[in-house]
């Protein structure tokens, strides 16, 4: 049965857990990446199959994020939510137990499962009993709990790596996903659900995932002709699933969110765009700082929480902004930032230094603040309720998709610079080349997402 908790003890548990949540799969993401040099030097991976022990985590949630966003509106975000910290929580012991890299990367798929069932329910769970007046605040706690969670974790993560191993880092998640589950099973009462009784989209959801699968998986394979051939395949089964959501009566993604709702789609393409260009930047100067300054991953550690920490500090003001000034102009004032960021980090060199390093990824977490959590609050605030959970996942599938395609192009210029090996000193110039091209590509790309996030309209 759906019902609805008195709003006093909804907003405050509610809150509170999504924000624990928004804080422990940053976390984690953040400090892997500190551990990769350590994890590849382990099972002697090459800097290509790294790069997958973070996105294999990123496509499985990309694929899962819509289909359990559009679950948890038929059958309860409360209840989906849940489920999804559960098998975060068990999928990162099963990490720290890994004896491969298969193994690894196997259990990271399935922490991205986990982290889809959460990412799709909780920014719902909190826009359902949250007034639109008050929603961009909360929205800016919950990401700057996000940015705390990338904050602690290159710090953390480095702490840990350097003196109990990187199978310490999977650790720490048991007690805080642990501590999730009990929360929500004493704090959060009842069941939020905006879509009861209607029937899931099945064939779309399948048809929907294989075909991004395809188009992501497929780009990572570049420059290789079986790369081409899956994002051929990827784009073709996007636009079978367009043609078929047209049909169906309850469709997994609702098309006239993005026909008929202009701020929608704009927030939508601006959020990919933004994190297209930005994600990588953490995996890329992770590299650079322990390979090319030769870093501990503890100091490499220290000198990345200068973006996050921007990013926390700042999201809950950026979120309050947008409850005054429209979204589109807060957002696109951080994009601009952003762009500007990633520009200059194309003239980063081997003795570029570390005063000018810190300053420009504070430069970058003060965009990325100012943009987040305003375009948050754009795209909850521009559909009805019953499309709160949808709303959140599509959302967090561009967010995903974003992620994933920015890992993607990091990773094809190193295999076409590089090549499948491991860096070492010899490979030193090739890498900072590689640095240069990618960065090029990222400011260009943050520079167009300056107009989709203009185009936007207004929400207010």
């Amino acid at each position: 049965m759906i019902h609805t908790p008195s709003a006093q003890v909804s907003v405050k548990s509610a809150l509170l857990i999504a924000a624990v949540a928004s804080f422990i799969t940053p976390f984690m993401a953040s400090a892997v990446y500190i551990a990769l040099p350590s994890i590849g030097k382990e099972f002697s991976m090459t800097v290509v199959m790294l790069g997958w022990v973070a996105t294999a985590y990123i496509l499985s949630a990309a694929i899962f994020l819509l289909p359990f966003g559009k679950i948890a509106d038929i059958h309860g975000r409360r209840r989906i939510f849940l489920y999804g910290i559960s098998l975060y929580t068990i999928s990162s012991f099963l990490c720290a137990l890994a004896h491969s890299a298969p193994f690894l990367i196997s259990s990271r798929v399935a922490q991205g499962i986990g982290a889809s069932m959460m990412f799709g329910t909780g920014i719902a769970i909190v826009t359902s009993v949250i007034p639109s007046g008050e929603r961009g605040r909360a929205l800016g706690i919950a990401t700057a709990a996000t940015y705390l969670g990338l904050s602690l974790g290159p710090v953390l993560g480095g702490f840990l790596t350097q003196h109990l191993g990187w199978r310490s880092i999977f650790l720490v998640n048991v007690p805080l996903g642990l501590f999730e589950i009990i929360l929500i099973l004493w704090k959060l009462k009842g069941e939020w659900a905006g879509a009861p009784g209607e029937r899931f989209d099945a064939p779309g959801s399948i048809v929907y995932g294989l075909a991004l699968g395809a188009l992501i998986y497929g780009f990572s394979r570049l420059p290789a002709p079986a790369g081409a051939w899956l994002i051929l395949a990827g784009a073709l089964g996007l636009a079978a699933f367009v043609l078929w959501e047209l049909r169906v009566k309850n469709p997994l993604l609702p098309m006239e969110l993005f026909a008929g709702n202009r701020v929608f789609a704009f927030s939508n393409l601006a959020a990919l765009i933004n994190y297209s260009a930005s994600f990588a930047v953490t995996f890329l100067m992770s590299l650079y700082l322990q390979y090319i300054k030769a870093f501990t991953p503890q100091d490499a550690g220290v000198v990345l929480v200068a973006q996050p920490f921007m990013m926390a500090v700042f999201s809950p003001f950026a979120g309050r902004l947008s409850d005054r000034i429209e979204s589109r102009i807060v957002a696109s004032w951080g994009m601009a930032l952003t762009s500007v960021a990633l520009f200059v980090f194309i003239f980063f060199k081997s003795d570029t230094s570390m005063p000018a390093i810190i300053s420009n990824l504070m430069l970058l977490g003060f965009g990325f603040a100012l943009f987040s959590s305003p375009n948050t609050n754009a795209v909850m605030s521009s559909v009805e309720t019953r499309f709160y959970g949808v709303a959140s996942a599509t959302l967090a599938t561009m967010r995903m998709s974003g992620q994933m395609l920015s890992m993607g192009i990091a990773m094809l210029i190193f295999a076409v610079r590089i090549g499948t090996v491991q860096i070492t000193p010899e490979y030193h110039e090739l890498f900072l080349t590689s640095l240069r091209v990618a960065f090029i590509i990222f400011s260009i790309l943050s520079f167009l997402g300056i107009f989709a996030s203009l185009a936007r309209g207004n929400v207010h």
